[in-house]
């Protein structure tokens, strides 16, 4: 069993309001790592709001999400894919690498192409992309920091069946070599098999807290 010495992540008791309008209240969870925590909830429900206080890219407005880790080891992939239209898929990862002080080669660079499929595509504008090949380069800078803690907010988007299976068995590799994972998953009865613990917002709270083995993924509330 996981102690308190692994714990990578820790939210307490976390609210949100925009405006006047309560997002959420109350949420607490934890992460240890190499776990996988899965949100889950209706649209509109907090979910990506939740992901970017537990990144430390919003603030809460009750509450405290405080991360065990460096900026530098956690990666976070959101539904924007922040690519620079008039750079090449090579220089857009030759970019963000030098953002982490990281200063990778060209040989380095394309065989992370090559595991997102896109080696053919190394030298063509990002801003040229579908949204596929998009999010597959997306993908490909958490692949180039090798961080120990990921947030990944519908990852899937926008991907084929063959990129979706690349996608998990990416997930699967990273969480034997103790990587850390909050999944926001588009794909929730097929991939909640794949998570540690469930955490399913509802009604602005939180519905459910617990392990993924004990989760309906088909519960009427997610």
């Amino acid at each position: 069993m996981p102690d308190s010495s692994d714990i990578v992540l820790n939210v307490r008791r976390c609210a949100k309001f925009f405006g006047s309008k309560l997002v959420f209240k109350d949420v607490s969870c934890q992460l240890h790592q190499g776990e996988i925590l899965l949100l889950a909830g209706a649209n509109g429900a907090g979910k990506s709001t939740l992901v970017k206080i537990m990144a430390g890219l919003a603030r809460p407005s009750a509450g405290e999400a405080s991360l065990d880790l460096p900026p530098e080891e956690v990666a976070y992939l959101g539904h924007a894919t922040f690519l620079y239209p008039g750079l090449s898929a090579r220089a857009n990862l030759s970019f963000w690498a030098g953002m982490y002080g990281l200063c990778p080669g060209k040989d380095e660079l394309d065989a992370v192409l090559k595991r997102v499929g896109l080696s053919r595509a190394a030298e063509e504008k990002a801003g040229g992309f579908s949204r596929g090949m998009a999010q597959r380069l997306n993908l490909a800078r958490i692949y180039l920091v090798r961080p120990r803690l990921i947030f990944l907010d519908e990852p899937g988007t926008g991907l084929d069946v063959r990129s979706l299976s690349m996608l998990r068995d990416e997930i699967r590799t990273y969480r034997e070599q103790g990587v850390s994972i909050v999944w926001i998953s588009h794909h929730l009865r097929d991939d909640v098999a794949m998570a540690d613990s469930v955490l399913c917002l509802a009604k602005r709270r939180v519905d459910y807290y617990g392990t993924a083995a004990d989760f309906d993924a088909g519960r009427l509330l997610c």
